[in-house]
């Protein structure tokens, strides 16, 4: 059965769209069948995957209020065994649209029951906010990936994540983890970065990665190029990073 892993942290800016991006294309390159399901409404994921996020037919905003079925939402990601659910700017009104809505917060669990076996991860991308649209993620993932950018404020807000996530797990969905915690645009040239690391690894009783995602420019760009950074700069230090990641991911049963 498919690991369903939500990217998460209510904070803008960390890096949670570039690790779902990378973390989903690098799991695909090492032969995974994977399903990446965008549930920002940036759409900044489905553009970074070479999606066309406002000239598709449907999005996760349609399958959410059931204008559409899973399967006629799905596209071709960057890789054969890759595939992506769009979204865009039109998921922003899903959650006035779902008020009254019985079970809303089970709306995409149900419809991915119906495919999950055909993955072996379904990686979503949440939006910087603890919203309806996290509480879905969080119903429908067995796990939470948690980014956090190397600085000053990082812990900022992280307590009110795990907050949430203990919620949904005594409320929603009680098989709810935390997959990890991994660190993201780290400058090895700042005393800072590394005292961040520190620092939450002494607060935090969570399992933290041992990757760690520099700050690399080739990371910046690759996005613009509607194109994950393995296929943009297969050689680069973020690519590397994120295929290191990939297999500790793929190690955590």
């Amino acid at each position: 059965m498919g690991r369903i892993i939500a990217v998460a942290n209510q904070k803008g800016g960390v890096g949670k769209t570039t690790t779902t991006i990378n973390l989903s294309a690098s799991l695909a390159e090492m032969g995974n069948k994977v399903l990446t399901i965008d549930l920002d409404p940036q759409g900044n994921t489905s553009s970074g995957l070479g999606i066309d996020k406002n000239g598709v037919d449907n999005t996760v905003y349609e399958l959410l209020i059931g204008e559409c079925k899973i399967t006629e939402c799905i596209y071709q990601g960057p890789f054969e065994n890759h595939h992506v659910i769009p979204s865009n700017v039109n998921l922003s009104g899903a959650e006035i649209e779902l008020v009254g809505v019985e079970k809303k917060e089970y709306i995409l669990r149900d419809a991915i029951k119906k495919i999950k076996s055909k993955y072996d991860f379904i990686i979503i991308d949440c939006p910087p906010a603890l919203s309806m649209l996290t509480i879905n993620a969080m119903t429908t993932a067995n796990t939470i990936l948690v980014p956090i950018q190397c600085e000053y404020y990082a812990l900022e807000g992280l307590s009110q994540l795990i907050h949430t996530i203990n919620l949904v797990k005594k409320g929603l969905n009680p098989k709810l983890e935390i997959e990890g915690v991994v660190f993201t645009m780290y400058d090895a040239r700042t005393n800072l970065s590394l005292e961040v690391v520190e620092n939450v690894k002494d607060t935090l009783k969570q399992n933290i990665y041992k990757t760690i995602i520099p700050r690399n420019i080739r990371l910046a760009e690759a996005p613009s190029h509607g194109l994950p950074i393995n296929l943009y700069d297969k050689r680069s230090v973020g690519a590397e990073a994120y295929r290191l990641l990939a297999e500790e991911v793929m190690g955590q049963k």
